[in-house]
Order: C-alpha cells, then structure tokens, then sequence
C-alpha cells in the first residue's frame, strides 16, 4: 500500500519499499517506488520512479522526467526536464494467446549513467546503453547507443560532434 505524504501543499507518494538517503529534496507530485535515492539527491515535480532504479549521491532530476526499471544513475548525473528512459527494446500489451502480457514476458535491458554526466530535456534514452562520465547529451537528443566519456552528444539518432 501506498504511504501518502502531505506538507504544506507538498504531495508526493512514496511506496515503504523506498530506501532515501539523507536530505534528500522531493518536490510535488512526485511517485517513487522499490527505488533507491542518494544522499542529498533532488527530485522535481511531476517526476516518476520506478522499482529497482538506483539514483547516486547529489543527482538532479528536473519536473517531468521518468526513470523506469532497469536505469541506474551514478552520483552526480543531472536529467534536465522531461526525459525519458526506455527499458523494452521490444514493447507489446499482447503475448501469447492474445493474453495481456505481464511481469515475466519481457526483457528489461538495463541502461547506466555514469558519474557527472548530463542529459537535456525532453531527450529519450533507448535501453541497454551506457553514458559515460561527464558525457553531455543535448536536449531533444534521442540516444541509441553508447555514449563514451567526456563526448557531447545531439540529435535524432544521437551523434557526438566533432570539436
């Protein structure tokens, strides 16, 4: 069961399976579940969270963003608004039989953002890669591969650009 917490105008539902580090900041309308959240972590408005991802030490994650199962984010790595993480590579509602499909009929491929790096709003993260240290993916970026340490990275497929 969801635990409802209200103050002063603050609304946010955070499930008991939570694990919060210290002083960590939660804006409004915020959902997290079976997720772990580093010490002094900020989490804007409109965020969700899902189980099993692991946010480090002193990231920030701007309004509207959503992190699903499967990402891990080390400390330092800042998401600008509204971005999106993709864990399916292969998405249905439908399996066998025509049967809605549940926890065990897909593959959830883990995506991980290393230490420092950066990613702007509204970009979409494709699952299964790796954004390296202190790598930069622009806004509206949609990143389908790895994305190496240090690179700068724009576009609709991401590509780094050439200094």
């Amino acid at each position: 069961m969801n635990q409802r917490l209200q103050e002063r105008d603050t609304i946010v539902s955070i499930s008991p399976d939570v694990v919060l580090g210290r002083g960590v900041v939660i804006h409004r309308f915020v959902n997290l579940y079976g997720c772990k959240i580093g010490d002094e972590t900020k989490i804007g408005t409109f965020v969700e969270i899902q189980k099993g991802v692991e946010v480090g030490a002193r990231c920030k994650i701007s309004s509207h963003s959503f992190l699903c199962e499967g990402v891990t984010l080390e400390e330092g790595v800042f998401i600008g608004h509204g971005v999106t993480f993709i864990n399916d590579r292969y998405p249905k509602a439908l399996g066998e039989e025509n049967l809605l499909k549940g926890d065990d009929d897909w593959l959830c491929e883990k995506t991980i953002v290393r230490r420092g790096a950066s990613i702007g709003s509204g970009s979409t993260i494709m699952c299964g890669v790796e954004i390296g240290t202190e790598a930069i993916v622009g806004a509206g970026s949609c990143v389908l591969s790895d994305v190496r340490s240090g690179a700068v990275v724009v576009g609709n497929p991401a590509r780094e650009m050439v200094k």
